[in-house]
């Protein structure tokens, strides 16, 4: 409570010392580009597992780079005209970089636009010296997303620096914004990390030790600095929402491989894994925020989200993983064979059991323990983050 009353008083006193406000126009635009750029990451990932690397101008990979352009050229935009034709409550709401003025938000999104401009070449050259991506997490792929989280956290602190600039029914226009932006942070999260995720690996203490190091630091930095109630919640609810629509809407388009060895017969769009459950540990620290928060210190209640976040997520995540990896999920709403076309049969069949092939990920209660470990960490660094960026107003 504590924590709440002391941002709406800065939130007030920003207000009364100055009527500098972020272009409302420019924050929209710029989760629209991460809506872009992430609808387009989830397609090409698709397009690789079901046709292969056909050309660099695929449709996917196009969404991206508009996304990216969307974003960079908005921003430069912005700091071009701040810097020479700017007013003054223009140049009061933005930061000084080399001469040129624009919001913070502006310069971040420009340097990730930069990044997913130089990675594309960089990828394509890849991609001729060693041929087809074997992992998600490659050079060219890291710079990719180097420069796709510097766009979402743009998106993030545009909407945040607006949010905190207004008031009644605008700010809450644009806290559902942070929100949405929140959401496609979590989905760029879940997609790196989908190589630690099949549902194989849903018994094993890696599964569960990567979680609790990424997601509890998401969820609670947006938490903390959105003027929504329930705000991890709705975030994880657009995210699921978003992945969801995409693994439902791509298999029902016929396609077919187009790079060899193929080793599956494919005749539909392949999608990703049925998404993590981040709703229902998301409600929990929600709740637990609410009843706790401004009464207890964060160095104590790190300790508790945490708890509440590891228990609530092997609570969904364990029995959902053991129906995953049954018949019965083998169909389009579950997606539980979605087979690549380069997997051969026995790698395939060993799909539909628990794999335990990580040595150091057993026994599982140590494992347990250390995500327990990790999870404080991350909620502690997410709750002073997002203290932080409660201040941000330009």
């Amino acid at each position: 409570m504590t924590i709440a009353i002391d941002a709406a008083r800065e939130r007030t006193e920003f207000r009364e010392s100055s009527t500098a406000v972020t272009d409302a126009w420019h924050a929209r635009a710029v989760v629209v580009a991460a809506a872009c750029v992430m609808v387009g990451v989830y397609w090409d990932i698709s397009w690789h597992m079901t046709i292969g690397r056909d050309s660099f101008w695929t449709p996917a990979h196009l969404l991206i780079q508009a996304g990216g352009l969307i974003a960079g050229v908005t921003s430069g935009y912005v700091a071009l005209r701040n810097t020479f034709a700017g007013t003054a409550d223009q140049n009061a709401s933005s930061v000084g970089f080399w001469g040129f003025r624009a919001p913070l938000g502006a310069w971040v999104c420009i340097w990730g636009c930069g990044a997913m401009l130089v990675s594309a070449p960089f990828d394509n050259w890849w991609h001729d010296a060693y041929g087809l991506d074997v992992q998600i997490i490659s050079p060219p792929h890291m710079v990719l997303a180097l420069g796709i989280v510097a766009i979402t956290v743009g998106a993030l602190l545009l909407t945040l620096a607006r949010q905190n600039q207004s008031t009644g029914r605008e700010q809450r226009q644009f806290a559902m914004l942070f929100t949405i932006a929140a959401a496609f942070w979590i989905m760029n999260v879940w997609i790196m990390l989908s190589e630690y995720s099949y549902k194989e690996f849903m018994h094993s203490g890696l599964f569960y030790r990567v979680a609790a190091t990424y997601y509890p630091l998401v969820l609670l930095t947006t938490a903390r600095a959105n003027t929504l109630r329930w705000p991890a919640t709705k975030a994880a609810m657009v995210y699921m929402t978003v992945t969801l629509a995409l693994m439902w809407t791509l298999q029902i388009f016929p396609a077919e491989p187009k790079l060899g060895p193929i080793y599956q017969r494919i005749t539909h769009m392949v999608t990703m894994d049925f998404p993590v459950l981040l709703v229902v540990p998301a409600l929990g620290l929600d709740l637990v925020r609410q009843r706790l928060e401004g009464r207890v210190r964060d160095l104590w209640l790190a300790p508790i989200l945490a708890l509440v976040f590891v228990t609530l997520f092997v609570a969904v995540e364990w029995p959902f993983a053991s129906f995953l990896i049954t018949q019965h999920s083998r169909n389009w709403f579950f997606n539980g064979a979605n087979y690549v076309y380069f997997m051969t049969p026995q790698f395939a069949s060993r799909t539909f059991s628990f794999a335990d092939w990580d040595p150091w990920a057993r026994p599982l209660a140590p494992q347990l323990a250390l995500a327990l470990v990790l999870a404080t960490f991350t909620s502690y660094v997410g709750l002073k983050w997002g203290t932080w960026i409660t201040k941000v107003r330009r």
